[in-house]
């Protein structure tokens, strides 16, 4: 059920509110484009700056527009276990069909801690985990010791890996084996991270080029790395460009060049300068998006 192009959605803001018609047409936009799968409410939805109510709302709405048709990933991270537990549960009772348990963030618990606190939401939330590792964004780092007594548990499903160490893939199939899904959290990496034995990729840039994302898992998947190397190609610069500033500053921009949302954002964050968006304009017309 998780593989292929899984779209880590930004949240469209209208006047400093959740724009729910942008949402709408954002999420029909990834369906039609053959995405294989939703992530709201992750990084690249400015999850922290939500409220907890918006936070659900956009789960809610995602869920309800998807109809069934494409899995929905929420998610339900925390650094403190008992929200995590909370979120997790409240993911199950809207109908999402996993949960994305970001590693906890500023207070590093250890090796010890982090397996204790996946298999405190495992044990309290029937529904399926993928663990996110991001250590330039938590500090702290799953080893692959840790991740395969993780991968134990009972509803721990897969990992999205954001540690850009392509190692990893062989070393957990190693340690856990082939059916634990191993997707990529960083665009760059997705074509190799496929090639090692991937699974996928959780992607920022197929919020803007949902199609050319889709069909180069759907070539990955088909042994087709030839079709899937032209169009890597296509989308290096964008991969690039999207990264130039906070997440998701350029992919917003990039969607408001397309007339899809607004270039807004909530603060901390601030849009990108200018030399950022010459670099994302030049990008999008070198995938022939514009």
């Amino acid at each position: 059920m998780f593989r292929g192009s899984l779209t880590a959605l930004v949240t469209p803001f209208k006047n400093g509110a959740v724009d729910r018609g942008a949402f709408e047409a954002l999420v029909e936009r990834q369906i039609a484009a053959g995405t294989h799968g939703l992530v709201p409410m992750g990084t690249t939805g400015e999850s922290p700056t939500l409220t907890k109510d918006e936070h659900f709302g956009v789960v809610a709405h995602c869920i309800e527009i998807a109809d069934g048709r494409v899995p929905v990933i929420a998610g339900t991270g925390s650094n403190s276990t008992d929200v995590a537990i909370a979120n997790q549960r409240h993911a199950k009772e809207l109908g999402a069909q996993a949960g994305l348990v970001v590693t906890p963030y500023y207070n590093k618990p250890s090796q010890d801690g982090l397996f204790a606190h996946y298999k405190a939401i495992n044990d309290a939330v029937d529904l399926p985990i993928i663990v996110y590792n991001i250590p330039g964004r938590s500090v702290v780092d799953i080893s692959n010791t840790t991740m395969a007594r993780i991968a134990g548990l009972s509803h721990v499903i897969g990992v999205k890996d954001a540690t850009a160490d392509l190692t990893r893939v062989s070393a957990l199939r190693h340690l856990i084996g082939p059916d634990f899904v191993q997707l990529s959290g960083e665009d760059g990496t997705a074509l190799a991270y496929n090639a090692a034995g991937g699974a996928g990729c959780i992607s920022v840039t197929a919020n803007v080029a949902p199609e050319l994302c889709a069909q180069l898992q759907d070539a990955t998947r088909d042994g087709r790395f030839n079709d899937a190397l032209a169009i890597q190609d296509k989308l290096w610069p964008l991969h690039r460009a999207l990264f130039l500033a906070p997440n998701p500053g350029p992919a917003k921009y990039a969607l408001s060049l397309l007339g899809l949302c607004r270039d807004e954002l909530r603060l901390p964050l601030v849009g990108p300068d200018d030399s950022v968006r010459t670099e994302v304009r030049a990008a999008m017309k070198h995938a022939g998006l514009m």
